[in-house]
């Protein structure tokens, strides 16, 4: 087992209440017993319950009244419920009023501690993600850095901010260079002068000594007035150079001048222009690879090399993935009108196990397509990207053999929980975590909106 926490036992028989007790105990949780509904709320009264386990039929206060007033004293704490065979309908009836789960006695403990831990993981993940967002909310920080890499990331950052040397941004496609860049601007003594960053590699070889260094009218063919380029408009301030390592060689002596000099000479001008700016360089491409293969100039190297801070893609920062699905959760949430939405365990655990090529802006884009795709408040692994998708479906193949399509471990997934529940629907979705359109739109997908007895068999 790996998470523990505080487990309330509701049930009259003493017998059984202290059998659940010490199994439970035994496996690392904390145990508070209970023989009677009344007992329950005081003990809930009394300090923080993580979950509850009741009994369907006690004396005094049936499970289902003791459910409503549980979920009136915290709408978010899982209840599960155990019940005799000859009770599944009204446990069904509880599922549909709000319980996680129930189980039909006799039951193994395995599948009680498997149902327990998954309630309290889904807990936890909504906790998580709430106390996340309600930071993000207040505006603490701007950058996540909740793991040790991004951390010292930004205690460097901090102290670089400081003096006007050049600092280089090394690291992925999409580990949030431009956002430290403006971060480090904003930290710094230039935070009243503008910030401005041009990618060097998105814009063709004359045009970008236009835009860096200005020209004057007539320099060239369209040149119809006098341009200021970027290190003179950012006078006071901080320009990024974006993917530097793809900049032209013709340009990078005149960068390297106005790293050394503090001019510019705007094209077709007759002497060069004093600039006072702070340059930030960021790339992806090994430079001093570069710079061996005679591809970067060695002196412009060394020059920007005077504080460099490796950006670590995430998959080198997982600790931070949970803290970055919430910040993207709410930004996007609140701008498509979708605030409140969280994930479902399935769909954490895909996000968990993908590997992050396109690392943090890959994570932003999956979020924000399945904000816009996903129809309920609960996002799920059908609302992600195909290759998220595919590397779950791998991941539930069977031992030794092929990956099994994602429709096929769906469609099974739906079936066997239907069978649990002997076809009731209601009760199937909130097992599943989904509202009942959303599954009869799953079951008429697989050709199974209304399941023969066979398919439950």
């Amino acid at each position: 087992m790996s998470e523990t926490g505080t487990l309330l036992v509701v049930e009259d028989d003493d017998e059984m209440r202290l059998f659940l007790e010490e199994e439970l105990g035994d496996r690392g949780y904390r145990v508070i017993g209970a023989a009677r509904g009344p007992e329950a709320l005081l003990r809930l009264a009394e300090g923080r319950v993580d979950a509850v386990i009741t009994d369907l039929k006690m004396p005094e206060m049936q499970g289902d009244e003791l459910l409503a007033l549980l979920r009136a004293h915290d709408h978010d704490l899982p209840v599960v419920l155990i019940t005799a065979f000859g009770s599944i309908d009204s446990a069904v009836e509880a599922i549909k009023a709000g319980a996680h789960h129930y189980l039909a006695k006799p039951f193994r403990i395995e599948q009680l501690l498997a149902t327990v831990e998954n309630a309290l993981r889904e807990r936890r993940l909504k906790e998580e993600l709430r106390r996340l967002r309600e930071a993000f909310e207040d505006h603490r920080f701007t950058i996540v850095a909740h793991s040790a890499a991004m951390k010292r990331v930004l205690d460097l950052l901090r102290r670089a901010a400081a003096a006007d040397t050049p600092v280089l941004l090394a690291g992925e496609s999409g580990t949030g260079k431009e956002l430290l860049a403006r971060d480090l601007h904003a930290l710094s003594t230039r935070r009243a002068g503008p910030f401005l960053a041009v990618n060097c590699s998105a814009i063709p070889e004359t045009l970008l000594e236009s835009q860096l260094f200005g020209h004057r009218r007539g320099a060239f063919t369209d040149a119809r007035e006098d341009r200021r380029g970027l290190l003179l408009e950012a006078r006071g301030g901080t320009v990024l150079l974006d993917e530097i390592g793809d900049m032209p060689a013709s340009l990078q002596g005149k960068i390297l001048r106005a790293l050394q000099e503090k001019e510019v000479h705007p094209v077709g001008a007759p002497a060069p222009v004093t600039i006072d700016v702070r340059i930030v360089a960021a790339t992806h491409r090994d430079l001093e690879a570069l710079v061996a293969d005679g591809r970067f100039r060695h002196d412009l190297y060394y020059r920007l090399n005077v504080i460099t801070i490796r950006v670590p893609p995430l998959r080198e920062r997982m600790e931070d993935l949970v803290p970055l699905i919430a910040h993207f959760l709410e930004k996007h949430g609140r701008r498509l009108g979708r605030s409140g939405c969280t994930l479902s365990p399935v769909a954490m655990t895909a996000l968990r196990r993908h590997h992050w090529p396109g690392n943090v802006r890959e994570l932003e884009n999956a979020l924000e397509r399945a904000l816009v795709l996903g129809r309920d408040d609960v996002l799920w692994l059908e609302d992600l990207p195909e290759a998220l998708r595919r590397r779950a479906a791998a991941a539930t193949a069977p031992a030794g053999g092929p990956p099994l399509p994602l429709s096929e471990v769906e469609r099974e997934h739906i079936l066997r929980t239907l069978r649990e529940v002997r076809g009731n629907k209601t009760a199937a979705a909130r097992l599943l975590g989904l509202d009942r359109k959303t599954l009869y739109r799953k079951l008429e997908s697989y050709g199974l909106r209304h399941p023969e007895t066979r398919d439950l068999a």
